[in-house]
């Protein structure tokens, strides 16, 4: 069944024939056979059996609590559709505003991060139409660059090691939209509350075994908090052709994003104005060229070959206003850097004068650009021939990514404006003889090989086993374009293996184990800010390596149950679906983004063991007008070594700067209650409506890994949703975030408030920062479809 199997793209929630059709008794002679009975066909939820497309997997047979998600939509999610369909239906997946913009959020899933924050150390990989999407440098993920309106589907897997490095925490597989999954024309024109304006077009046909799709996004709005404006641009586009021999698909993604990333805000300066920004400009630049290539070929009914080749482009480009450490010296006519009296010096070697402040308060602007060029390619087979007479089902394959990256960064001296804290620059750049700010200019090379194979086999009509693994070797290179220091080259390789198994208790519940690892190879950005004594600005590091950081190693355990019964007896049936499990995430050699004693500025370091370990636990019900479901998740994510750890603005800091960790603290940012509900109703055959609610318990602040300051609370809030069909071509729809204007933040860090005077601050001296979640607001516009 050839064309069927091709049908199983991964992710999606369609209805298949699992088996051939039971044959009727031969009716007696002379008797009239009787209408055969329609067949309702089970829904099977399919998952991806590895990061390219292809044929999925049933999730039965998936010993893991893997989920598949629709394609994300503006209607009921916003602007940032995808991301915020995470938020709500992922019971492990949290959402924290670190940059206080919608389209930058940090993405935590079984307290694994996934940050466009270069220097966030990232545990989640992303993979879209088969294309690893974390950035070569840092492994971070610019979640604007994927364009929410063309996905078709994501599967989202808890740890497995067929999905690479960095699938420590799990992995995001995303497929797209082309001409043969979508048809037809559909623009949406939509506006709100804080500026925002969008307007997405798509458009998608199919000409016989030929298929196209191509569309577009505008966005637009100007931020709730002041100085915060952002501009989204967006493309993607795919053709194809298929047939019962195979498919080839050239796909386009473009993207040329203005965002302004405003950051934590002072708790004091907070309390008093919800729009608050500390320190301005911060803003942010992407711009994206990548063409995909993605074929499949079918050399028979059980044996087919998957490849993609790709190219990706990203430029990045930040400039951040910041306080600094430069100051007036003894004498008070020249300026010194950090607590004694070193001189400041600039790119020509002198000392920099006080006179170009003009007695203003000093700041600094740090400007960045990354640069990266990546070229990959993934060969893969897919055998599903029965072995020894049992179903069976065999992915295996090779990938090899290259990237290439060109990073510059500079220091620029300026002046805070006592009113809006926006920092002008005077002209004059940092250039430290020891290095501790000083213009980098880097090139380094990334090689990662990667050689997986994963095989599930039916033992049983009941039971399936599956055993897979995946041998990882990336190599790293950098080279210092100005002097030496930077100098250096890593190698980092593992095999990680995988075995698990499913159970079918009865037809309607199933019961799995799976025990899988994963590991994670420090990023250049990582290996070249790894000295404590040359610290370096945080999305801008880079100086020495003299601490030779280890590569991180994550071994996952989980069992649970899931299910599915029905209200009444027929197939047809109201139905609910439910399941719950048990996870635990060890990792050894865990790295951290370590705070140093010069503001902004940091360095990476290995910090010994963690463990996330947790429930997972949902239930949703649907019939004709309902859909409904409730999502939880407890996730204790704890620190399994005793290290000291650098945190020079937290208020129990010793006198050199640093805290104690303990085995049994919590991992700072990571909040251990989820719970999410989820109400969808049909008043009509035109009219729907729906709603969430989200809670998160309290966290830890980012720097309190020793946990003895108070928390940042827990909160909670109720998004509403509404359609309504004006005609067939045309919809209306309305969605309102944050309907009870809950004042929370999602974000919490420690930080220096002694460098810059606050506007209507008495006594600036509460070292906690906070990013606050938006104001009630107001989405809605127009679909047409035709």
């Amino acid at each position: 069944m050839p064309n069927l199997e091709r049908t199983l793209l991964s992710g999606t929630l369609i209805s298949v024939l699992l088996s051939g059709a039971a044959t009727a008794e031969e009716p007696s002679a002379g008797t009239a056979p009787e209408a055969a009975a329609p067949v309702t066909l089970p829904p099977v939820e399919v998952i991806a059996p590895s990061p390219l497309p292809g044929l999925g997997i049933d999730r039965d047979k998936v010993p893991s609590n893997a989920r598949s998600l629709p394609a994300p939509e503006i209607t009921t999610h916003g602007p940032t559709s995808f991301t915020t369909q995470l938020n709500q239906r992922v019971g492990s997946a949290d959402i924290e505003e670190n940059q206080g913009n919608p389209f930058q959020p940090d993405v935590l899933y079984r307290g694994f991060e996934g940050s466009p924050i270069t220097g966030t150390p990232v545990g989640i990989a992303v993979y879209q139409n088969g294309v690893r999407v974390n950035e070569p440098f840092g492994d971070n993920i610019n979640w604007d660059l994927i364009p929410d309106f063309a996905i078709d589907n994501t599967s989202v897997i808890p740890t497995n090691p067929i999905y690479g490095l960095n699938a420590l925490g799990g992995a995001f597989v995303i497929g797209m939209k082309n001409g043969f999954n979508f048809h037809g024309f559909q623009g949406d024109v939509a506006g709100g509350s804080f500026g925002r304006n969008q307007v997405t077009m798509q458009y998608g046909q199919q000409v016989g075994n030929i298929g196209a799709y191509i569309g577009g996004n505008l966005f637009n709005e100007g931020g709730f908090r002041k100085l915060s404006p952002s501009h989204v641009r967006q493309l993607y586009a795919d053709i194809g052709v298929e047939s019962e021999h195979g498919s080839l698909h050239l796909g386009f993604t473009g993207a040329n994003n203005a965002l302004a990333g405003v950051g934590p805000t002072p708790i004091q300066l907070a309390d008093i104005d919800r729009s608050a920004v500390f320190t301005s400009p911060q803003s942010f630049n992407n711009t994206l060229l990548m063409p995909v290539l993605n074929a499949n070929y079918n050399v028979s009914d059980a044996l087919s070959f998957q490849a993609n080749f790709y190219y990706r482009g990203v430029t990045r480009k930040l400039l951040n206003g910041n306080t600094t450490d430069a100051k007036l010296c003894g004498d008070r006519t020249l300026l010194c850097f950090g607590d004694n009296d070193t001189p400041l010096i600039d790119t020509t070697g002198a000392q920099v004068p006080a006179s170009v402040l003009g007695g203003g308060t000093p700041g600094e602007n740090d400007r960045s650009s990354i640069n990266s060029h990546g070229l990959g390619s993934t060969l893969q087979g897919t055998w599903t021939e029965p072995l020894f007479d049992h179903p069976n089902h065999l992915v295996f394959g090779a990938s090899l990514d290259h990237a290439s990256v060109n990073l510059n960064s500079t220091s620029e001296l300026g002046i805070i404006d006592p009113i809006s804290l926006r920092v002008s620059g005077v002209g004059v750049f940092i250039d430290q003889p020891d290095g501790s700010l000083a213009p980098v200019s880097l090139e380094t090379t990334n090689n990662y090989y990667g050689f997986y194979a994963s095989d599930t086999v039916n033992v049983t009509p009941e039971l399936a086993l599956t055993l897979g693994g995946r041998y990882n070797l990336a190599l790293v290179t950098l080279v210092d374009k100005i002097g030496t220091a930077l100098n250096g080259s890593d190698r980092f390789s593992r095999f990680n293996p995988s075995a698990g198994a499913t159970y079918k208790i009865t037809p309607n519940i199933t019961g799995y184990f799976n025990f899988a690892q994963a590991n994670r190879a420090p990023t250049p950005g990582e290996i070249a800010c790894s000295d404590p004594t040359r610290p370096c600005l945080l999305d801008l590091f880079v100086t020495s390596d003299p601490a030779g950081l280890k590569q991180i190693a994550a071994t996952t355990y989980e069992t649970g149950l899931r299910g599915r019964f029905r209200i009444g007896a027929s197939d047809t049936a109201d139905a609910v679906d439910w399941n719950l499990g048990l996870f635990r995430t060890d990792a050894t050699g865990e790295i951290f983004a370590v705070p140093s004693t010069i503001i902004t500025s940091g360095f990476f370091q290995n910090v010994g063991d963690t463990r996330r370990q947790g429930i997972e636990a949902g239930i949703s019900y649907h019939d004709d007008n309902w859909q409904a479901g409730v999502n939880y998740s407890f996730i204790d994510a704890t620190f399994q070594s005793a290290f000291a750890l650098s945190s020079p603005n937290n208020p129990f800091a010793d006198d050199a700067g640093n805290i104690q960790i303990r085995p049994g603290n919590q991992l700072p940012g990571v909040p251990q209650h989820r719970l999410k509900v989820n109400v969808d109703y049909a008043v009509t055959d035109k009219w729907k409506v729906g709603g969430n609610l989200i809670y998160a318990s309290s966290q830890f602040f980012f720097g309190d890994a020793s946990n003895q300051n108070p928390k940042l609370p827990g909160y909670w809030f109720v998004d509403l949703h509404s359609s309504y069909q004006v005609t067939d071509n045309i919809e209306l729809f309305a969605i309102i975030q944050n309907l009870f204007n809950n004042n929370y933040p999602t974000f919490g860090i420690f930080g220096d408030v002694g460098k810059t005077p606050l506007p209507g601050v008495a006594n600036p001296s509460d070292p906690r920062f906070v990013t606050l979640a938006a104001p009630v607001s107001v989405f809605g516009g127009v679909r047409i479809r035709f």
